[in-house]
């Protein structure tokens, strides 16, 4: 079985710009995938010159994630405190994805259930400035309809501690260097986005770009 995932994931990283995901665990209150089994894979998809993504809705989940080294953290509802140092040593990055769970926080009902959610999703948003001050890469990912709705995202960014400048660089120049993206070089495909503010100082202009342009071409 373990060789069959690993190969799997393998097969995933190279069918897709060297990225796999993995599901750490599901539901918040159940079991994760063990340890073991996570670093299994992160070690053969980093021999094989990829990276790991992994979702973790669970503590226990997100703890076996972290130890295991993989690249990207995902949503990490309930996140224990020691996993900021393990993801600062591995070089982790944190996506918490605060729009889709700021989303269903209104929907969750008020039972044992539910507190332990809402106790979860607490975690989540302080982790986010304390992983950021550890030297966490932390970027922005919306998770939730309308998707590619990253203004909103930098908008809880900050709203969970981030720097406004840091939660900008999460949505746009720190994600591409995380991705191994170019940034703005001579003769470099362009992805530039036109704010009458700068967005460092007013993140609402966010909300509002004057001009955007994609690899080179002018789109609005």
């Amino acid at each position: 079985m373990t060789e069959d995932l690993v190969a799997a994931a393998v097969a995933e990283s190279k069918a897709h710009d060297g990225w796999c995901k993995l599901m750490g665990d599901w539901d918040f209150e159940a079991p994760p995938v063990p340890y073991e089994l996570l670093r299994a894979v992160v070690e053969g998809v980093h021999a094989a010159g990829g990276r790991v993504a992994a979702h973790c809705q669970s503590a226990a989940g997100v703890l076996s994630a972290a130890r295991a080294g993989v690249d990207s953290i995902e949503h990490g509802m309930g996140m224990p405190e020691e996993c900021v140092d393990l993801m600062a040593g591995h070089g982790s990055a944190y996506v918490p994805t605060l729009t889709a769970f700021a989303h269903s926080a209104t929907q969750i009902k008020d039972n044992a259930r539910g507190r332990l959610w809402h106790a979860g999703h607490r975690t989540m948003i302080r982790r986010v400035r304390e992983a950021h001050d550890a030297g966490v890469t932390v970027l922005a990912g919306t998770d939730s309809a309308p998707y590619g709705n990253v203004a909103t995202e930098v908008g809880h960014l900050i709203e969970a501690g981030l720097p406004a400048e840091a939660a900008v660089g999460a949505a746009s120049w720190t994600a591409r260097a995380f991705l191994g993206l170019p940034s703005l070089t001579e003769n470099a495909p362009a992805d530039i986005t036109v704010y009458a503010t700068d967005p460092r100082t007013t993140p609402e202009a966010l909300h509002h770009p004057t001009r955007i342009m994609l690899r080179g071409r002018i789109v609005r």
